[in-house]
């Protein structure tokens, strides 16, 4: 089976391109370059052949979207609009992958996938109308919400914190907003679950589902848990101060309360994600003692 996945020089998209698929599938990863989504004879090109398709590419960058509203919409949305029509007419299954900010952040308790969407910034917003794009064209389609994505690929909040403990002695971090940190190792392997299941005869339902890593925390525990790990190979140890969201203002509004509910996803997978800890910890101990850190 032909497994073409856009966004592949992404954080998910080097991770899936790592990941241990089964013998059956064969992988094209293909870069921003080589395929970019929101040009329709590209995305022709590459769905013309595919058997599945999943799509991990994202504008992310969610203060800039503040003042670069079109370029997000252009990845976020006519994105997967396209992806989606082509993946119709081929008969492809769509696997899009969006993201916790399209909700507001003011549910005291998890999110499930019913709850209303309202997201607060235009990355929330582009991604939320990707979403109602994939539903719309595209009837085979597994959207999975993802939080607080983090590697040793790309920008994330663990590389930019592991760059903050070389330079400074006292970090001020966020503490008041809360969500799942999800090592984008342990989501690239919930989606090779899906693909899988798919293959077998033993699908998931089409829909919507949250995957996210085991475990709430703010970002100043995150950073604090990087902090720690980090010691043993640079001997330094910054202290984490805690700080609200006010002391930290920013372009885009973030909802204070992230935290998705996977449990569907867990059902129906029968796939417990790891606790977000023991990825963070790779992914510093693959960054720290490497001869030179992932890009």
């Amino acid at each position: 089976m032909q497994v073409v996945i856009a966004g592949g020089g992404g954080q998910l998209g080097r991770e899936l391109a790592r990941a241990r698929w089964p013998a059956r599938f064969t992988l094209r990863v293909l870069s921003r370059a080589e395929l970019d989504v929101a040009e329709p004879s590209a995305v022709a090109r590459a769905v013309a052949s595919a058997e599945l398709v999943i799509n991990a590419a994202a504008y992310t960058a969610v203060d800039k979207a503040e003042s670069e509203r079109e370029a997000a919409w252009r990845v976020n949305c006519d994105g997967p609009a396209l992806l989606a029509r082509a993946c119709a007419e081929r008969g492809a299954p769509l696997l899009h992958v969006s993201t916790d900010y399209v909700f507001d952040g003011t549910k005291s308790g998890p999110y499930t996938e019913t709850d209303p969407i309202s997201p607060l910034g235009v990355y929330g917003a582009s991604k939320a109308e990707g979403e109602a794009m994939v539903r719309e064209r595209c009837a085979q389609h597994i959207i999975l919400r993802t939080s607080w994505a983090v590697s040793a690929f790309g920008h994330n909040f663990v590389k930019t914190m592991l760059r903050l403990c070389r330079e400074h002695d006292t970090l001020r971090v966020v503490a008041d907003q809360i969500g799942r940190p999800t090592p984008t190792k342990d989501l690239a392997r919930a989606l090779v679950a899906i693909a899988s299941r798919y293959t077998d005869g033993t699908p998931i339902g089409w829909g919507t589902y949250h995957f996210a890593g085991r475990g709430a925390a703010s970002w100043h525990a995150l950073a604090t848990e990087v902090v720690q790990l980090q010691e043993p190979f640079t001997g330094r140890r910054p202290t984490v101060d805690p700080i609200t969201t006010a002391d930290y203002p920013t372009p885009a509004r973030r909802p204070p309360n992230s935290v998705l509910d996977t449990s569907k996803l867990e059902r129906a997978l029968k796939l417990e994600p790891a606790r977000w800890q023991h990825g963070v910890e790779d992914i510093v101990r693959e960054l720290l003692s490497a001869p030179t850190p992932s890009a």
